[in-house]
């Protein structure tokens, strides 16, 4: 693949850009520990892994703080725990606190020297704001579920990408899709036809973390262990 003919890149944030495990332990792990649960932190994503995803599917209009407060709550019942509200409001609202990776913002500050850069994300819009404090990424278009009161790997992301994409300028056929989550990103990705780059974040890590396992067919070009793996290929 010649990187080079594409005008505009759109990203996942989260698992991609941002360490949505790190940031999702940081708030697992401890309320784990205040149950007696002797878990890994490996083990708590697994276990979180499929009920965001079933409750994003099921109230696709919820905000995102209200997603993770009830996935909690769905993965404490399901290793045999109550969640307390403020446990899930914990959650909820830990969104801007979780850490970028250490490559993230250097290499969107160099990607963007050479395309229009699209943010394509599951969250909401004060919670992606946040995110960017860290990031610093200067993106053309950001596209949240919040936006589309929907979330990936359902096709409304995608709908207002094409949107966004004629008003500025951009071919389909110039647009390539940079993302971690196969579920999320690569399944829907080839779904519509768009190329993808798979930044493969747990290249060192068995199983799929905090991501449910892809459900469809997978499509991408391209991996790289990182983003900025995937910067030096370009710039």
């Amino acid at each position: 693949m010649d990187l080079t003919q594409f005008k505009a890149l759109s990203f996942d944030c989260y698992g991609t850009l941002i360490d949505w495990e790190s940031g999702l332990a940081a708030v697992l792990s401890p309320w784990a520990r205040s149950e007696g649960l002797s878990l890994t932190d490996e083990e708590l994503l697994l276990a979180y892994s499929t009920h965001e995803a079933e409750v994003e599917a099921s109230a696709p209009f919820r905000l995102y703080p209200e997603v993770l407060a009830e996935a909690f709550r769905r993965t404490g019942a399901a290793l045999g725990r109550s969640v307390s509200s403020e446990w899930a409001s914990r959650l909820g609202a830990s969104v801007p606190d979780w850490p970028a990776f250490p490559d993230s913002a250097d290499a969107l500050a160099r990607l963007a020297s050479r395309y229009q850069l699209i943010i394509l994300s599951n969250v909401h819009r004060a919670g992606f704001a946040g995110s960017n404090l860290r990031l610093r990424g200067d993106f053309a278009a950001i596209i949240t579920a919040e936006d589309v009161g929907a979330y990936k790997p359902a096709p409304a992301h995608f709908r207002a990408l094409d949107a966004k994409l004629e008003e500025l300028g951009v071919e389909r056929s110039g647009l390539l899709h940079v993302a971690q989550s196969l579920f999320h990103d690569h399944v829907p990705a080839r779904r519509e036809g768009l190329p993808s780059v798979w930044i493969n974040r747990r290249r060192d890590k068995p199983g799929w973390g905090a991501t449910p396992q892809p459900s469809g067919e997978v499509g991408y070009s391209l991996e790289f262990g990182s983003m900025g793996e995937f910067a030096d290929a370009v710039v």
